[in-house]
């Protein structure tokens, strides 16, 4: 590939409802610029950005992955990302790094979730974006609906700059409405000009009308201009559109068939002349010290790179995607991570196409480029100059909210799981996975259902390990409810020596602190004071398993009061087992109780959806504790018992049409009702027993 300057780069995110053709697109697009001989099927699992075994098997996209083309002398870097809702991490991880964003739309289904979702992604980073009807050649594609509720949801700033010419439910040509040219499609793909057909000459008018009122309000030159009755030159409707995009005043429609690769080079040069290129934003660095250092992409600016993405390839090895916000990348060059304090060596430089990666010996200031076998370097660290260390704003990634227990189809084979997992997350840091000390099981977290699904396919095909999920156990505790005083006595003669101890201990609760409290309130050498530690670390072996089901015992207090000793047969051990005795013998008398983990919980939800959503919190049991509306959304905050909250990410998806989300964290224990706490009690026993 050619070197370009910055004005010539434009890095373009791809968002929209999964199966709206978002790598159907890409595969169009490839073709037109010569990298690919022929288009292949996302059903037949041999699209260029759809490389990933767990992509071709399921004919979905998982991982972000980037496509770089020459078009008209410029290179455009297309930046593929996922719709499925799971996998959101890598919409953040695209966004990060594009200079804008097309949405893309079905012609036929309209404006689905993932176009709305899409819409608040790009809200944070403010990024331009447009919509890209696709899907056209449908035949119950309807553009004039899509167009009407696009309007109706997002406002004035929504204008088309292409309409479909559409004869007997076939698309067969276009209007391009900046020029007010009509088009149809040859038979070689070529277009040949045409009248611009009478049912579309008012709307034709009416949208070009509205794109030359949004280039005269890029300027206050401009409005003169406008109002004086003056024409627009060509150059001057081109400024003025690009500077309206640029601050997503003007949002353009564009349309095409991606499949039959319709439309599609006129959208490129849409693309090209409209949307901004990799100049047009500063971006903030920080240097060791804390000060700030604006960065724009001067190629001969002090380097500055961000790593977006990490791919795990189990043959060439790790594989990490990056953009240069300043300065140069060069192959065989020594460059400093300032995130992790460590220098890497750059070698096999590449631009990227899906897998394909083309050597390159440097790679300039916005372009995005590809690097192997970095040993340190993990996604959103930036690779900079020994000499001018520079770190830029990291990626924010969602945080994870569903929980399950992983466990290896074959005993021994943990190990495996948490080395597969280690790698897999170097690709997918939305994940988090730890051994839960008190259950003992593996715990692995993520956005939802899917995402662990193909974390699990990922590890039997790429690692060799098999393993399946299921929902953790739920880390109960037990309590008491009164203060009770009992007598422990161990006593064992069996020849020689024997055992002796014998303890008298109040128990009490202690809600100020979980752990166990330990005193003592002997009097008269009663219990030798060396045998003390013994009691207490009896009482704590014994604190590990509440005597209802088994659960670790929190929030006691234990006062040695009283006890005897035998001069020759009483031992350390004999106290310990003497003290295990009247924990059994106190607690049985203290009005036991099972303790839950209650969780804080925070849910997104539309408007429409609030009833539901808070008749189904209810339901487990919840505690609304407050509602605060943002705009269509509200955010219900709430209080709800850990053990009813097992795989509520895909119930919420349900309630809501993937709509809402929710974060989740650990609030604190409370008793739980007897009628719950005795079905946890016999199942506990149920499981003992096998």
């Amino acid at each position: 590939m050619q070197k370009y300057t910055a004005d010539r780069v434009r890095n373009i995110a791809l968002l929209g409802h999964s199966g709206s053709g978002k790598s159907s697109f890409i595969e169009a697009v490839l073709f037109n610029c010569g990298n690919i001989d022929r288009m292949g099927k996302s059903n037949e699992g041999n699209l260029v950005m759809d490389f990933d075994a767990e992509e071709m098997r399921r004919h979905i996209t998982i991982n972000t992955s980037v496509a770089s083309c020459e078009w008209r002398n410029a290179v455009l870097s297309f930046i593929d990302t996922p719709g499925d809702f799971d996998f959101m991490g890598e919409v953040q991880q695209a966004l990060r790094v594009a200079g804008s964003a097309l949405i893309l739309v079905s012609a036929k289904s309209g404006i689905e979730v993932g176009v709305e979702k899409s819409v608040r992604y790009l809200q944070r980073p403010g990024i331009p974006y447009g919509f890209l009807v696709n899907g056209m050649d449908d035949e119950n594609a309807d553009f004039s609906r899509c167009i009407l509720d696009l309007k109706n949801q997002y406002g004035r700033n929504i204008v088309p700059f292409m309409l479909p010419i559409r004869e007997n439910r076939k698309f067969v040509g276009f209007v391009n409405v900046l020029t007010k040219t009509a088009y149809r499609f040859a038979k070689n793909g070529d277009l040949t000009t045409c009248d611009v057909p009478a049912d579309l000459v008012d709307m034709l008018e009416q949208y070009h009308g509205e794109l030359v009122e949004q280039a005269a309000e890029s300027s206050d030159e401009f409005m003169e201009k406008f109002f004086n009755g003056d024409e627009f030159t060509e150059e001057e409707f081109k400024a003025g559109l690009q500077e309206r995009i640029l601050h997503r005043h003007l949002l353009p429609i564009l349309v095409c068939s991606s499949t039959l690769n319709l439309a599609v080079k006129s959208v490129l040069d849409l693309l090209l002349d409209y949307f901004p290129n990799a100049t047009h934003k500063v971006v903030q660095a920080l240097t060791p010290d804390g000060t700030n250092v604006e960065l724009t992409s001067d190629p001969n600016g002090p380097l500055a790179a961000l790593v977006f993405k990490t791919i795990a390839d189990p043959f060439v090895g790790k594989i990490s995607l990056f953009r240069v916000y300043s300065g140069k990348l060069k192959n065989g060059s020594t460059v400093y991570n300032a995130n992790r304090e460590k220098e890497e060596r750059i070698a096999n430089l590449s631009f990227i196409v899906g897998k394909k990666q083309y050597e390159t010996q440097e790679v300039s200031a916005g372009d995005i480029g590809a690097l192997t076998k970095l040993t340190e370097t993990q996604t959103g660290d930036t690779l900079s100059d020994k000499s001018q260390p520079l770190s830029l704003p990291s990626i924010v990634l969602p945080v994870p909210c569903l929980s399950m227990a992983i466990f290896p189809e074959k005993q021994g084979e943990e190990e495996k799981i948490a080395q597969g997992l280690a790698k897999l997350r170097e690709e997918d840091p939305t994940f988090t996975y730890h051994t839960n000390k008190e259950t003992k099981q593996m715990i692995i977290s993520g956005l939802g259902e899917m995402q662990l699904d193909v974390l699990v396919s990922k590890l039997k095909n790429k690692y060799k390990v098999s393993a399946r999920l299921e929902e953790p156990e739920v880390p109960y505790r037990e309590t008491i409810r009164k203060k009770v005083k009992a007598q422990g006595r161990h006593k064992k003669q069996s020849g020689g020596h024997g055992q002796f101890g014998d303890v008298w201990i109040e128990f009490e609760p202690n809600p100020e602190q979980e752990e166990l409290v330990f005193e003592e309130k002997v009097f008269g050498g009663a219990v030798p004071k060396n045998y003390f530690p013994a009691v207490e670390k009896g009482l704590r072996e014994a604190c590990q398993s509440g005597i209802l089901a088994g659960y670790p015992v929190v929030n006691l207090k234990a006062t040695l009061v009283d006890g005897s000793y035998h001069e020759v047969d009483s031992s350390e051990m004999a106290f310990k087992i003497a003290a295990s005795l009247a924990y059994k013998a106190g607690l049985e008398k203290a009005s036991p109780v099972l303790m839950e983990p209650i969780s804080q919980v925070e849910v997104h939800v539309p408007e429409n959806n609030m009833g539901d959503v808070m008749g189904d919190i209810n339901k487990r049991r919840g505690r609304i504790v407050g509602i605060e509306h943002k705009g269509e959304f509200s955010v219900i905050s709430c209080e709800v018992p850990t053990s009813e909250m097992a795989r509520y990410a895909t119930d919420l998806r349900s309630m809501t049409q993937g709509r809402g989300w929710y974060t989740i964290d650990f609030l604190r224990y409370e008793q739980m009702p007897k009628e719950y706490a005795d079905k946890v009690i016999s199942k506990r026993q149920t499981k003992d027993a096998e």
